[in-house]
């Protein structure tokens, strides 16, 4: 695999799995503040003033009070005949939310990413397009059956493939190393016993199955 493509593939992979942590955050912090809003209490709590009661035998004697110093203070006194026991202003009890309203917009703020990882899959697309419209039809056949048959669980190998495409091991061979040329993403590996394996690399896998492949060919 061309080292640009590869790093296509393993950027848009790890943006993926990003947002898919981010969406869950975010939703966990909506599910969160609407349970505390819910919590709030809605009644205003007022504490009741209490008025004392004073036994009047307790209370100093004082002589007539002449009519015009009623209720006063000297020459020009104000009034006291206003009740002392006023409620003060009461505030109902509100609670505050625990969970910071900054770490939520945090999470909001980071919703700009989908736009970028959408444009970076539609630059992705149009790699994938490019490189693969670079592949005779019977190379496309190759390739596909390659991929096909990994899917069902197969090991595949020239003999393999040949099988299946009805061609010849050494038509195989070289579709292979001509698809390899054109720098499209196969492996080529080979066990203990020399015998040659093929796979279709699982960053390509994650990013394009085969029938979005084969639809971008034909774009």
């Amino acid at each position: 695999m061309s080292d640009p493509l590869k790093e296509a593939f393993t950027k848009v992979r790890q943006d993926i799995e990003y947002l898919y942590q981010e969406l869950a955050d975010i939703k966990q912090s909506l599910y969160e503040l609407k349970e505390q809003q819910s919590n709030q209490p809605t009644n205003q709590h007022i504490t009741p003033t209490q008025e004392t009661s004073i036994p009047t035998q307790y209370l100093p004697q004082y002589g007539p009070i002449s009519g015009n110093n009623a209720f006063s203070i000297g020459n020009k006194g104000v009034p006291t005949n206003q009740p002392t026991n006023q409620p003060t202003n009461q505030h109902p009890l509100i609670s505050t939310p625990t969970q910071p309203i900054s770490s939520f917009n945090d999470k909001i703020s980071n919703l700009h990413r989908v736009s970028e990882l959408l444009g970076t899959l539609d630059d992705l697309k149009k790699e994938v397009r490019l490189k693969f419209k670079k592949l005779t039809e019977q190379e496309m056949v190759v390739y596909s059956s390659i991929y096909s048959l990994e899917d069902q669980g197969f090991m595949v190998d020239y003999s393999l493939l040949a099988q299946k495409t009805n061609l010849s091991e050494i038509s195989i061979r070289d579709y292979i190393r001509k698809i390899i040329q054109k720098q499209i993403p196969l492996i080529k590996s080979k066990e203990s016993n020399k015998k040659v394996l093929l796979s279709i690399p699982q960053d390509l896998k994650r990013i394009a199955p085969l029938n979005i492949i084969l639809q971008l060919r034909n774009i």
